[in-house]
């Protein structure tokens, strides 16, 4: 709308110059009042063609130069015109005023920075939990993912005040800044920071250098796409009955760990296996979910425990459910050493 507005209003500028001067010129050449100038420049501007043909060179010449700008410019003010409601301007801002107003009805929902490859992840998981979140994102390739996702976007830098301020940070839960430049994630941090001091801020870093300063600029949390998909890949590979980890607190975390068949707590009742940790829930094979189950109950191949404990206390939990060959091959290395 500004662009289109600029234009609209150096084009009117250039018309009332056009009219002004030719008004003068008319009155001067022809030695009539700045009145019928006036009414001589609006007839000619306009190409109407009822005042009389000047009769002077000077007027005439007037006329001509009133021809070629006016006619040329009123001409470029309708191009304009026809531009803005053919090229669809009109249904973007009406479009955009819809999603203004659809995100003064949120409150306590999520500000998605960037929408590549891990901002579309984000918002998948948050549509999947039934979260409301707003995206912002320089690319117009991004807003036709998001239309297709029913989701509101924002065109925009998303560290610029005035983006955050349209997305509702006042009544946000929290920023996610997700950009691939760990430097825009910064200004995204400060930005966020100096607008709501209490908002959670998890940000993305590319390299591990930027974590300390992310952290420094106000993040909460640190996110590394690649450093966590490699800790979990080396996870998986080194312990492949534990098939889920969330870090609850800095020295508790939890654990889901499958019950592969010929492990050592096979047929074994969870409480001669639990230990020190909390056994928070049991998923048997067939779907079933047993929170907190008896002491007595027991585990069979294909079930699925959720634990909590300290790393140490889980690792102790993790040794008695290593698969069968796994196990096998570790006893008979044992036996060689």
């Amino acid at each position: 709308m500004e662009p289109f507005l600029r234009r609209l209003a150096a084009l009117i500028i250039l018309i009332v110059a056009i009219q002004v001067a030719g008004s003068i010129a008319y009155s001067l050449t022809e030695d009539v009042s700045l009145w019928h100038g006036f009414l001589f420049t609006l007839d000619t501007v306009a190409t109407v063609g009822s005042a009389p043909e000047p009769p002077d060179l000077p007027g005439q010449i007037t006329k001509i130069l009133l021809i070629v700008l006016g006619v040329g410019t009123l001409f470029y003010a309708l191009v304009t015109v026809t531009e803005f409601f053919v090229a669809g301007h009109l249904g973007e801002i009406l479009e955009e005023r819809r999603t203004l107003k659809e995100i003064e009805d949120l409150k306590g929902h999520h500000l998605i920075c960037g929408f590549g490859r891990v901002g579309r992840q984000v918002a998948r998981d948050l549509l999947t939990g039934g979260d409301d979140f707003v995206i912002i994102d320089g690319l117009d390739e991004n807003k036709h993912i998001a239309d297709q996702m029913g989701v509101p976007f924002l065109h925009g830098r998303p560290s610029d005040d005035e983006m955050l301020r349209a997305a509702g940070v006042e009544r946000a839960v929290s920023v996610l800044a997700c950009v691939d430049s760990d430097a825009e994630n910064i200004f995204i941090c400060l930005t966020a920071r100096e607008l709501r001091s209490d908002i959670t801020v998890v940000a993305r870093a590319s390299v591990e250098d930027s974590e300390k300063k992310l952290r420094r600029a106000g993040a909460d949390r640190v996110i590394s796409p690649y450093k966590s998909s490699g800790a979990e890949m080396a996870r998986l590979a080194l312990q492949p009955q534990v098939t889920g980890v969330v870090d609850v607190a800095p020295e508790y975390r939890m654990e889901e760990i499958d019950v592969s068949e010929g492990c050592e707590a096979e047929g074994m009742p969870i409480g001669q296996v639990r230990g020190t940790t909390t056994i928070a829930a049991l998923r048997n094979s067939d779907g079933n979910v047993h929170p907190q189950p008896a002491g007595d109950t027991v585990l069979r191949a294909g079930d699925v425990l959720v634990a909590m404990g300290t790393v140490d206390a889980l690792k102790k939990l993790e040794a008695m459910f290593v698969p069968g060959p796994a196990r096998a091959r570790g006893s008979v290395l044992g036996d060689l050493g």
